[in-house]
């Protein structure tokens, strides 16, 4: 009540009146200011947003650049990045953007109001700059980025969007991520997000230490189990994680993996081929992915018609792709090879190098246009690149000569012992007379500063050398260095402290000298190091004493003893590679049945989510090893031995490498051989007769063997032709006739000529052959892969007249494709014969 006395009394004073009235005068004319001021840079505001064009959004900062606000700069260079990202990349306009004047002015106002702007504008700025390709020491760009470390200590940036713009300027190993890695490592517990730890993982995978790394896979594995539907891209990113810290974390591929295959529509050229190249960056692979992606290739392979996407096409379908689709992959590269990149080259031929590919002509392509790629190439890819010609055996001197002269330059400048290593061992491959001084000189100096796997290429270089009197004199001089060599790798050995860095090391170490020098040094450094054998590395360790052949008791017993008191922490797939080390070495560690009775247990007990993480060849190998250690657990061998699996895994046969085609093959077939003398009470055929003779069956081979099979249905060969030739030169495999009642009538009694049965031609006139009422003159077909188009069951344009035509010819067409034919479930004589008889009879 006082203070509004006062108030009122105040009021009263004339002069003080006249004061507060022209005060209010003022305030009512800035307010009116700033509501115009402010309408008027909405209405700015909104013009800016809602552009459609870059010409029309650089009008408008053209018009406007006096007015222009922290704020607009950062939603035009917003507007910028979305325009360009709705547009497919062939058609995004990145260069012209970049040279606009206007664009210009955009990045010299950003970089002045750089401390103005609000920190999400501060992080999009520098997101969208980037994204338009913006190169990453721009001033306007580190600006950011320095007003971002500022802000980070009060940690009010948007930390993965940050993080992410840090990494994709190649600050990998940077300060300012390790900042950021330490506050996502205090606060790791609280993410929740999926999407926020994927980008987080790939952009400080480079700077996590071990401790930190498990930490965010067992995040990542929690939060992908938790979520229901989880985006293709967090899951690439996650795997991306898992390439850049070169780790195979076999549960996160596999729930990863999963996720690709869910969201097939996004599965696209471009992310089959990331994918893959992932899988084979961590040793990684699974054929029911493999199938999805041959199946969505093959489907739309004509819509791969410039170099980028046909490149890679090339390499996710190449190795996998049948004989009518390779020969035009293989036909396409040839017509498109001059307008192929120096990468696209190198990614070629490295795929033909996987394909053992023996086309010469598109080889002798590719060695043609590389002559104008050489100086394009880095020391390794140029190391890799005359490895890939040496192994398709290419015959281009020349070119070699070439490649000889630029792996010397690259060789008398480099100082890292790793492409030392790499030039010296490559160099050794290529066709030569002498070796030069360079060469033994650059080996001698870097020895000391050697790791195993270097030591192993120059060593592999040096024995050649030695062995095909190529060292220059004196002839000593070879076996000095070697002797030195030995010496150096001898004391790495005997130095090694940690079991982890050296199997990390012995893994790329193989060949003779590995095998005749190295062996019995490196597994007194394994028995020095024995106790260090955890459950984390006991594969890898398991790994290499499978490839040095070496039945150390003592190391056996000890991967058992880690293997059976950490069964549960591992892996069951990797249970399978330390059971087929006993299995081969055949050796029984103490208290072997409790051993193997224990792993295998505890496969069967989970066998339900053993099926997600072993493949269905995976499931043969497993199987084999087990049976050749002479256990059969019923449970398996009545999954293996059945027709859905056999179906299932003829599937995955059609995508797997040769090799391991050939291996699992093998597999199914010795296993099947011991489970029959072994464990008769299963009651499995022996169905692998024909495979352990190695019959193919093509040509007359087949048609022997099916004419035995005919004449064993029919009752005799009389019953039957071979190699019948038609009216029309129409020849067909095979000829029965059937009367009324679906009896067979004999040739004989028809008085017609019966021809070799052992494969000549039985021509005849049908017109001449007049058949009983009600009988029926029946063509037996069996069709190859060419009788089908590409990747289907779709018969091709001629096999579909053929069988037309016989039939105006008065046949029964009766059609076997080579799928069904050649499949594991008809591999047993029964079920061939069951099938035939229910083609004869049964088709109509």
């Amino acid at each position: 009540m006082k203070r509004e006395g006062i108030f009122q009394d105040t009021l009263k004073t004339p002069e003080k009146q006249n004061k507060m009235l022209c005060w209010r005068q003022v305030c009512s004319f800035t307010q009116i200011y700033r509501q115009a001021r402010t309408l008027s840079s909405d209405l700015l505001l909104s013009q800016i947003n809602g552009c459609s064009h870059e010409d029309e959004l650089f009008g408008l900062v053209g018009r406007n650049k006096a007015r222009l606000s922290e704020k607009h700069v950062g939603s035009a260079l917003n507007v910028l990045w979305q325009l360009q990202k709705k547009k497919p990349l062939s058609l995004r306009t990145s260069n012209y953007i970049r040279n606009h004047s206007q664009f210009l002015t955009l990045r010299i106002l950003a970089e002045n109001k750089v401390e103005h702007m609000e920190n999400d504008v501060v992080v999009d700025t520098l997101y969208n700059i980037l994204r338009l390709n913006v190169e990453d020491h721009d001033s306007l760009a580190e600006a950011l980025v320095t007003e971002g470390w500022k802000r980070l200590e009060r940690q009010v940036l948007s930390l993965s969007k940050f993080a992410l713009c840090l990494y994709k300027q190649h600050m990998h190993f940077s300060p300012l991520l390790g900042k950021i890695a330490h506050i996502v490592d205090t606060k790791l517990d609280s993410i929740q997000d999926i999407r926020v730890l994927s980008v987080l993982m790939i952009s400080i995978s480079d700077v996590v230490s071990q401790s930190f790394r498990d930490r965010l896979i067992q995040k990542a594995e929690q939060l992908l189990g938790a979520e229901s539907e989880v985006h293709f891209n967090y899951a690439r990113r996650i795997a991306l994680f898992l390439q850049n810290i070169k780790l195979p974390h076999r549960p996160l591929l596999e729930k990863c993996n999963k996720i690709f295959l869910k969201s097939a529509c996004h599965l696209d050229i471009h992310n089959i081929s990331l994918i893959f190249g992932l899988y084979e960056q961590l040793d990684f692979d699974n054929a029911e992915f493999r199938l999805v992606a041959k199946q969505l290739l093959s489907k739309s392979i004509d819509d791969y018609n410039d170099p980028e996407t046909f490149t890679k096409l090339f390499f996710a379908l190449g190795p996998m792709a049948e004989p009518a689709v390779r020969e035009r992959l293989l036909a396409t590269a040839v017509s498109m090879a001059e307008e192929f990149s120096s990468y696209q080259v190198l990614v070629i031929l490295k795929t033909m190098q996987k394909m053992k590919c023996k086309n010469s002509h598109l080889l002798q392509k590719m060695a043609s246009i590389l002559h104008k790629h050489l100086d394009n190439y880095h020391t390794l890819q140029l190391v890799r690149l005359t490895q890939y010609l040496v192994l398709l055996h290419c015959h281009d001197l020349e070119l070699f000569d070439k490649l000889k002269k630029l792996l010397f330059g690259f060789l008398k400048s480099s100082v890292v012992p790793a492409d030392i290593a790499a030039i010296i061992r490559v160099v050794a491959m290529l066709p030569s007379t002498q070796v030069e001084e360079i060469l033994v000189t650059k080996a001698a100096a870097v020895l000391p500063q050697c790791r195993l796997p270097c030591l192993n290429c120059i060593a592999a270089a040096l024995v050649k050398w030695s062995h095909l009197g190529q060292l220059q004199s004196p002839p000593e001089r070879g076996a000095r260095l070697l002797q030195e060599l030995n010496r150096c790798a001898f004391a790495r050995l005997r130095g090694a402290g940690s079991l982890h860095l050296l199997l990390e090391e012995l893994a790329y170490v193989n060949g003779d000298w590995f095998e005749e020098v190295l062996c019995g040094e490196t597994m007194a450094a394994c028995q020095r190091l024995v106790d260090q054998v955890t459950f984390a590395n006991v594969l890898q360790f398991s790994f290499f004493l499978m490839k040095a052949n070496h039945r150390s008791v003592s190391l056996l017993d000890r991967i058992a003893s880690v293997t059976l008191q950490n069964i549960d922490k591992i892996h069951p797939l990797e249970i399978y590679f330390i059971l087929q080390l006993f299995s081969i070495l055949n050796y029984d560690p103490p208290a072997p049945e409790e051993f193997f009775e224990n792993c295998i247990q505890h496969l069967i007990s989970n066998l339900s989510k053993c099926i997600s993480c072993f493949e269905t060849h995976h499931l043969v190998l497993l199987g084999h090893v087990l049976a050749v250690a002479g256990y059969f657990p019923p449970v398996l061998i009545k999954m293996i031995f059945n027709v859905p699996f056999l179906s299932k895994l003829d599937a995955e046969l059609e995508v797997l490498p040769d090799t391991s085609k050939q291996k699992v093959r093998l597999c199914l077939m010795k296993l099947n051989r011991a489970v029959c003398l072994e464990c008769p009470e299963f009651h499995i055929p022996w169905f692998h007769e024909r495979y352990c003779q190695h019959v193919l069956l093509t040509g007359n081979s087949l048609r022997r063997h099916v004419h035995k099979m005919l004449a064993e249905i029919l009752g005799g060969s009389h019953y039957t032709k071979i190699s019948v030739l038609t009216p029309y030169c129409y020849e067909i495999d095979f000829e029965c006739i059937l009367d009324e009642n679906k009896k067979p009538l004999s040739y004989m009694a028809q008085n017609i000529l019966l021809g070799d049965t052992e494969g000549m031609h039985s021509k005849h006139d049908i017109k001449d052959m007049a058949l009983p009422p009600g009988a029926q003159r029946i063509a037996l077909e069996f069709l190859d892969a060419k009788d089908f188009s590409k990747d289907s069951h779709h018969l091709k344009g001629e096999s579909a007249v053929k069988k037309r035509h016989l039939e105006m010819l008065g046949y029964r067409v009766v059609q076997i494709p080579h799928f069904e034919w050649n499949s594991m479930v008809l591999s047993t004589k029964e079920a061939q014969l069951e099938y035939l008889k229910k083609q004869l009879y049964e088709t109509q």
